[in-house]
């Protein structure tokens, strides 16, 4: 079983963000803190909402004990007005605490020999592969779990407290909180579920509607459903007045605010929930936070004027009424959502695949839950290419960067298929020409640009392992025509004169345009064909598969030809500084991307096997390189001096244009992923091994989150090619037709397990050696797309 990495509360950048697909996100720091709080439809890095925290007070022969339930913040002093009370820094904490995950599941320990009780905390939204839906939650559990080493009994009592977020606008200079008036707070009890539904007057079509609720199932409540409103400090002065000695929360006598220059505050809630332990004995406390923020702009903001937009509805809004709905969903379902959560966790950590591919597959799963990525009220997946600070990084579900990606394709296939509908039947024209960037799906224009070769080609290779992952005909047949006209637009741009070969101007993930053949789009344009003509065969049309398969020998045969140098592929030039941003004889680490995409979506190798394996090796041997080793970085710097990475391109034969193209410095994780996969179905799995570790090793927690690789924004889309490590190392295939999955490992051993996936099932393979040395192989079933009983 591997061991999640642990994180002390030293570790200051170690956050991990809770929340469902499409829903935003709130994170929870190694000091157990909730931070980030990103579920205002657009990213916000160091939002922290007031009063946002789990207090914990127990009562024994010895006295009272009360406490924030948080260890020691780590003071930075260098601010202009202290830590401000609504950050409860002053509160009692406790001394040290510790993170690990275990995907989904956050497990957070305190430590503190001052206090008389043991705590740590389970904290996670509900993860269920092939299930969009119930992975798509607004909300998270937290469980306290106590317990009492003494042998005397302990009254406890653990708090949760939120602020009521309907019209919630941001902050003003002295950090108070902004919200409209009118909002107000209930206390709500259903069957045996209970809590504090928090909403307002803000009209329920504005952008800032929100609510919020803190929702439990615990029997023996006490609430404060309105702490004191009167100014300054007195709603926490009450607060914890009344948590500390009392025990028992109870409603606050608003009191009128005299005094004229006080900041009114936030309207804040809490829920207590209250148990007696005995000793040696322990005791869960189960919260359950919900959010409900539905209206997004239609498009993708910002715009001059945002209020003025048209809005749409989020998924989620449509799913659930509000947030009390949602937290309600989760709490009655919670039983069969957490099994299947702890059941696909203990499935992949459970493999015999090295640690760091089963990190970086896993912690990178957080992108697809960021504010990255959303669904609007049809169901339809968008997303940017990663998340600024306080808005989207480049728009429109980018097809050269989500090229890239490949968790969604195995775990839920639902939301590829969406994206390739959009693609191929609003975003592709008459001409076969795609626009890379989505705007149409909102009602808006075009996007005004070059089609991208690299995204354009891709996309097509895209729908193909779509349609290989699900078996999906009816989807297949649909998108067919479109796919077609998508695939002949070669001949109108990049291969004018019919010769197999991309030419023209080929604009690409690197944001610049290459011209003249490069292996880049060449080798991408090889699994285009590779795909036709699999589809074709797929949907009756065998003459016309067969013309694909005789224009790919010929592309391939010529390509090899122009590019191949000896040891890796090149962009043959006479006059490399004849157009700016080539890269020429240069050893780019994208150049077998193409090959790649080909071998994940089962379509084979696409160039003589010697070559490819020549080139995987040059690769790692020429861009993988320490801080000693790399040039002077004139572009984006992402690795430090005494940190190695892949490097996206290197010169080791000359010939480094003027201008290379613009990234060329740069380390980027998710190519560093594609091309450790790509070496894996090469067999150089050391090399491999070594780029991913590398990663994760910068990943620390002292100079970066473990749960948020960063390129042009955080939780970048390209990180989500971490997810090709595992089917490469595993071997595994699924055939559609036959309904079978069947596996190659590449790592040797007497005994290999690991997770699997397609659009119909997931579970475990199983292979050991038997007695005399026979090979057996099972695969185990655990979950479908049908129905999610754990265990099945």
């Amino acid at each position: 079983m591997i061991q999640p990495r642990v994180y002390s509360n030293d570790h200051v950048f170690a956050a991990f963000p809770l929340g469902g697909i499409g829903t935003g996100t709130i994170s929870l720091g190694s000091r157990g803190d909730l931070r980030d709080f990103e579920i205002f439809n657009h990213p916000d890095k160091g939002c922290k909402l007031p009063f946002s925290f789990f207090a914990i007070r127990c009562e024994t022969e010895a006295g009272v004990d009360a406490r924030v339930l948080e260890s020691r913040i780590q003071p930075d002093f260098n601010q202009a007005r202290g830590y401000h009370p609504n950050r409860v820094t002053g509160l009692p904490h406790f001394s040290r605490s510790s993170l690990s995950v275990a995907y989904p599941l956050a497990e957070l320990c305190f430590e503190d020999v001052t206090f008389p009780l043991e705590v740590s905390l389970t904290a996670f939204t509900p993860f269920v592969p092939l299930n969009a839906d119930d992975s798509g939650i607004p909300a998270a559990v937290f469980r306290y779990r106590v317990k009492n080493p003494s042998g005397k009994p302990a009254k406890v009592t653990l708090a949760a407290t939120m602020p009521n977020i309907n019209g919630f606008t941001g902050f003003d200079c002295f950090e108070n909180y902004k919200t409209p008036q009118g909002c107000f707070n209930m206390f709500r009890k259903e069957g045996g579920i209970c809590g504090i539904f928090m909403d307002g007057e803000v009209p329920g079509t504005a952008l800032n509607y929100a609510n919020n609720a803190i929702v439990t199932g615990e029997a023996d409540v006490s609430v404060k459903q309105e702490w004191r409103k009167t100014g300054w400090w007195d709603g926490i002065y009450d607060f914890w007045d009344d948590f500390r000695n009392n025990g028992r929360l109870h409603d606050s006598e608003q009191g009128i605010q005299e005094n004229k220059v006080a900041p009114p505050g936030a309207l804040v809630g809490s829920l207590a929930v209250h148990k007696e332990i005995g000793p040696g004995a322990g005791a869960d406390f189960e919260f359950v936070i919900s959010w409900y923020v539905p209206n997004r702009v239609k498009g993708w903001p910002p715009y001059k004027d945002d209020e003025a937009e048209p809005r749409i509805k989020n998924y989620y809004a449509v799913k659930f009424s509000d947030s009390w709905d949602a937290g309600l969903y989760l709490l009655s379902n919670l039983k069969r959502l957490e099994s299947i959560s702890k059941e696909f966790s203990r499935a992949v950590y459970s493999s015999t695949l090295p640690e760091p591919v089963i990190d970086a597959a896993m912690s990178n799963i957080t992108a697809l839950r960021s504010t990255t990525c959303f669904r609007i009220e049809d169901g339809s997946f968008l997303a940017w290419e990663g998340s600024h600070e306080h808005e989207g990084s480049c728009k429109g579900t980018c097809t050269h960067v989500w090229n890239y990606a490949q968790t969604a394709a195995f775990l839920f296939p639902e939301l590829e298929k969406s994206a390739r509908c959009n693609e191929f039947i609003r975003e592709t024209d008459d001409t076969g020409k795609m626009n890379f960037r989505t705007d149409r799906i909102f009602g808006r224009s075009e996007w005004d640009m070059l089609a991208a070769a690299d995204g354009q080609l891709g996309t097509i290779v895209r729908v193909c392992r779509e349609w290989s992952l699900t078996g999906d005909d009816a989807f297949l047949k649909q998108l067919w025509p479109r796919i077609k006209k998508a695939f002949d637009y070669v001949r109108i741009e990049w291969d004018r004169d019919g010769d197999e070969l991309l030419e023209g101007r080929q604009h690409n993930t690197y944001d610049i345009e290459f011209f003249g053949v490069n292996p880049l789009t060449g080798i991408m344009y090889l699994a285009s064909l590779a795909a036709m003509e699999k589809m074709a065969a797929a949907v009756g049309e065998a003459s016309l598969a067969s013309q694909y398969r005789k224009r790919r020998e010929i592309s391939a045969a010529k390509l090899d030809e122009k590019t191949w140098n000896g040891e890796y592929f090149i962009q043959p030039t006479e006059h490399i500084d004849e157009h700016p941003y080539q890269f020429g004889k240069g050893c780019l680490s994208d150049q077998l991307l193409g090959q790649t995409l080909a071998y994940i979506s089962g379509l084979g190798a696409l160039l003589p096997e010697e070559h490819l394996k020549k080139a995987a090796a040059s690769i790692f041997k020429y861009n993988f390189k320490n801080g000693a080793e790399r040039d002077a970085c004139l572009q984006r710097l992402y690795v430090a001096d005494d940190e190695a990475g892949l490097v996206l391109a290197s010169w080791p034969n000359g010939g480094k244009p003027k201008l290379p193209f613009v990234y060329a410095d740069e380390v980027w994780t998710g190519v560093e992923y594609q091309v450790a996969s790509f070496l894996i179905y090469e067999g150089l799995i050391d090399e491999a091994l070594t780029i991913v570790r590398t990663v994760r090793e910068r990943q620390d927690g002292f100079r970066r989150n473990p749960w948020d690789e960063v390129e042009c924004g955080f939780h970048y889309a390209r990180s989500l090619a971490s997810w090709g490590l595992i089917p490469a190392l595993s071997g595994a295939s699924y055939d559609a037709a036959a309904d079978r999955e069947s596996f190659e490992p590449r790592i040797r051993g007497d005994d290999f397990h690991c997770f699997f996936s397609n659009g119909k099932y997931w579970g475990m393979l199983h292979q050991t050696r038997e007695a005399g040395g026979t090979i057996s192989q099972k695969v185990e079933v655990l979950g479908n797309k049908e129905a999610h009983p754990a265990g099945s």
